[in-house]
């Protein structure tokens, strides 16, 4: 059956309120699909599909929703009901849903919740957005050092079907500071008398509450780890990071980054309206424009060497557009290794000298062949001198600037995305600009 046959079953079962057969239908179904299922629904059937699930189905589909939509379904929702699926979801999945609210709409929203939910809920919330406290889940197993590793499983099947991850058991001492972990395997080939003192390892890799949630990233991916401890300042166990919310915080930052790159500023898909669209990407544009208008009072200045030298026109647009191009590139190459490196003093010169090197192999051979052209095309040598040297320089220099600009808002830690591509291309605009008719004028006599 296909995904039409199935979406087309399910409105009719839904309309004649067959809710046996739509479970049925439905069974087999994945939470990803279902939530496919869900959105491509009619707006007007989406209340009782959502009734015909259980609230289990609810949760998981509520993971493959945007927030936007998250948030729909649980105020359209029968306030009860919401609340028990409230209850169920991850504590982070629901702070990071109810950030950015109003106090009193979030108030509203968790007011029925169980009790010690909503502790755990405000606790999460009380951490700053993108630290590992606002991230992690508070749903995982400790044990105390003390304990044999009998008494560690008969835990483990105990809480099993809280935690999230059975992979490792967190040792902490009396005073709940994180001091061990233990594998599950560990578990399974040990002797059941022994204790767990004995078994643990004792060097565990873990983050601060405050810890950024990109380094907790870097981190986990760098460890190959599912599952990374969570510790207050005084050292005590506060939670986990899991890689499932790793894998979300990669999307997110990419997301962030490719809107930065793209100078949108905010998420444009494929959903999004036209005028929505134009508006987030107008700002930007707007600020670019005013200062492009920059470039064009660089060529004004210099209208006495561009008429005495027509041909200097034709080279303008090559000149300026291989110096925004090789600037972006170096930009993607910064933005996309700050992601996986640790950048330190020695890395970041050693990735300027690497991009300073890139910046005169790609002009020397640039230039070279543009030399000839220009060469060939006017029967000038001078000419070709002129248009090669200033597409050397203007290439290194836009290689530069495409590393060192967000190198430097990365240092005063601000997102080195907000580099947009855009932006680059402008600024490189005018300083090619610049050095081309600068070296143009210098030689004015000559190209005469």
């Amino acid at each position: 059956m296909t995904d039409h046959d199935i979406a087309r079953g399910a409105i009719r079962l839904l309309k004649d309120g067959k809710r046996e057969l739509f479970r049925e239908l439905i069974g087999e179904l994945k939470p990803y699909d279902i939530a496919v299922l869900f959105k491509g629904m009619p707006n007007k059937h989406r209340p009782l599909f959502l009734e015909f699930l259980t609230l289990e189905e609810v949760t998981w589909l509520l993971r493959h929703l945007s927030k936007e939509e998250q948030l729909h379904v649980i105020r359209t929702m029968d306030p009860k009901r919401a609340t028990e699926i409230l209850d169920m979801m991850k504590n982070d999945d629901l702070a990071f849903l109810l950030s950015g609210l109003p106090e009193d709409e979030i108030n509203e929203l968790i007011v029925e919740m169980k009790h010690e939910e909503m502790k755990i809920l405000q606790r999460l919330m009380g951490y700053p957005e993108k630290t590992a406290g606002r991230v992690m889940t508070t749903r995982y197993i400790w044990i105390h050092k003390s304990y044999s590793i009998d008494k560690a499983i008969k835990k483990l099947k105990h809480f099993a079907n809280i935690a999230e991850y059975l992979n490792y058991l967190y040792v902490i001492d009396d005073e709940k500071k994180l001091v061990g972990v233990v594998s599950y395997r560990d578990l399974l080939l040990a002797e059941p008398n022994a204790l767990i003192a004995d078994f643990m390892t004792k060097k565990v890799v873990d983050v601060n509450v405050l810890t950024p949630q990109e380094e907790v990233a870097k981190i986990i991916g760098r460890y190959d780890f599912v599952s990374l401890p969570v510790t207050e300042d005084d050292g005590t166990l506060a939670g986990i990071v899991t890689i499932d919310d790793v894998l979300d915080i990669v999307v997110q930052e990419a997301n962030q980054d490719i809107e930065m790159l793209l100078a949108s500023g905010k998420e444009i898909d494929f959903k999004t309206s036209a005028f929505t669209a134009a508006r987030r990407r107008l700002p930007w544009l707007i600020l670019l424009l005013f200062i492009g208008l920059i470039s064009g009072g660089i060529i004004e200045r210099f209208e006495a060497t561009l008429e005495a030298v027509v041909a200097l026109a034709f080279f303008m647009p090559m000149i300026a557009g291989m110096t925004g191009n090789t600037g972006t590139q170096s930009l993607a190459v910064v933005v996309r290794g700050l992601v996986t490196e640790d950048l330190d003093f020695k890395k970041t010169v050693k990735l300027l000298w690497r991009e300073f090197l890139v910046g005169i192999l790609i002009g020397l051979t640039c230039a070279v062949v543009i030399a000839i052209v220009a060469f060939a095309w006017r029967g000038s040598l001078t000419l070709g001198l002129v248009v090669g040297s200033s597409l050397l320089a203007t290439l290194i220099i836009g290689t530069l600037a495409g590393t060192i600009i967000p190198l430097i808002l990365y240092k005063f830690k601000a997102d080195p995305a907000i580099a947009s591509g855009p932006l680059i291309t402008t600024v490189n605009d005018i300083l090619s600009l610049l050095i081309y008719f600068g070296i143009a004028t210098m030689f004015i006599s000559k190209l005469m």
